[in-house]
């Protein structure tokens, strides 16, 4: 009689390779999105050519560039009865619930049919199109105003603000926001793109990832980070009072948002870079001391615990100081990451085998059923 084969098991499956993939490499001295090092997308590429090489596999051409630009254009307006649905829905609404409610209807309204690749693509950059379409409807109802209609040409970093704002956005607010964009496009088998790639795999539509890929971003201990960081950093007026509250935390073992990863141990390359921009934005301003306690936070992080900090930390600061409301932060993290979310979907569609791990069983031993009469 043969022997049960004996299965590796780690919690969270934490160092365990789940599948390949040739859209990112997240390793501890580098980033690469399709062969591409993040420290050379952050500093030259603009969100659009990063989405692009994500979901084609290349650089574009600048004819190439120019006809993906024109294509979200395209798909940027959304349905009348998509607004609608936006409207109604309560103004307590969390940011990401409305987002995940409202791709999901206007998977209905989509006009592409088919899953071939191109068909695949057209789908993916008309998800990519709606999202800062849908964030700037909802801020615009939150303020008591109509929607705006999306401006052709604009950037993807942008549109997303003016669409939020009714106002072309000044250059460094396009420019850090591009640079977000850019940094958060995609983190190869992280949760929300692992979630996608499941849903992806029982061969269910694009939308249907993407949704997932919503849900589990939402969480805190995912995307939802960077919306806890600065809620964390606000509580403070001084550096000193941030380390204490800080040293106290770590002493009684309480979870600090924004530090710590899976898979990085010698730090996060994407927060690094983050972190000197975000710095430029502190001069002028009259509540520069989150500067102090920013730097308070993460300096006793590291010299009690060792623990570097991820890019979820300076983004909070980061979109706080360029004057966005906190319930958006982690929508933008959507408006960025759905292109990668997408590259995945295409690249489990196309090559699948569904998805169906095992689970160690710790319940009781088999037992006999007991009638009722005799419980």
């Amino acid at each position: 009689m043969s022997q049960p084969i004996e299965h590796l098991y780690r919690p969270g499956l934490e160092g365990i390779i789940a599948g390949e993939t040739d859209i990112s490499a997240v390793q501890q001295d580098s980033l690469m999105y399709r062969g591409y090092a993040i420290e050379e997308l952050a500093e030259h590429s603009p969100f659009e050519e990063t989405a692009y090489l994500l979901l084609h596999g290349e650089l574009p051409t600048a004819a190439q560039l120019k006809a993906f630009g024109a294509t979200l254009d395209k798909y940027r307006a959304l349905p009348s009865e998509v607004i609608e649905t936006i409207r109604l829905m309560p103004k307590e609404t969390p940011g990401m619930d409305v987002l995940r409610t409202a791709v999901s209807m206007a998977a209905h309204f989509c006009p592409i049919s088919g899953d071939e690749k191109p068909a695949l693509l057209d789908r993916a950059a008309r998800i990519l199109a709606i999202v800062p379409t849908i964030i700037g409807a909802r801020l615009r109802f939150l303020a008591g105003k109509a929607p705006v209609a999306p401006k052709p040409g604009l950037s993807h970093a942008a549109q997303t603000l003016y669409l939020a704002f009714g106002r072309e956005p000044s250059a460094i607010e396009a420019r850090l926001l591009n640079l977000t964009l850019v940094l958060y496009a995609e983190h190869e088998f992280n949760a929300s793109a692992f979630a996608a790639r499941v849903t992806a795999s029982t061969l269910a539509d694009m939308y249907s990832a993407i949704v997932t890929g919503i849900g589990t971003l939402k969480g805190p201990l995912h995307g939802g980070a960077n919306e806890e960081t600065i809620h964390l950093m606000r509580q403070f007026k001084s550096g000193d009072e941030a380390a204490a509250w800080t040293e106290n935390a770590i002493a009684t073992k309480q979870k600090i948002s924004g530090f710590g990863h899976r898979v990085y141990k010698n730090g996060d390359h994407r927060a690094r870079i983050l972190e000197g921009e975000m710095e430029k934005l502190a001069p002028g301003r009259s509540d520069r001391h989150l500067l102090d306690v920013y730097f308070a936070i993460k300096n006793t992080v590291w010299e009690r615990k060792q623990i570097h900090m991820n890019v979820d930390y300076p983004c909070g600061l980061t979109y706080y100081w360029l004057n966005l409301p906190i319930d958006i932060y982690t929508p933008l993290f959507v408006a960025s990451r759905v292109s990668g979310w997408s590259a995945h979907y295409i690249e489990q569609f196309t090559n699948n085998r569904i998805i169906r791990p095992l689970s160690r069983y710790t319940g009781p031993p088999e037992r006999s059923y007991v009638p009722i009469a005799k419980r």
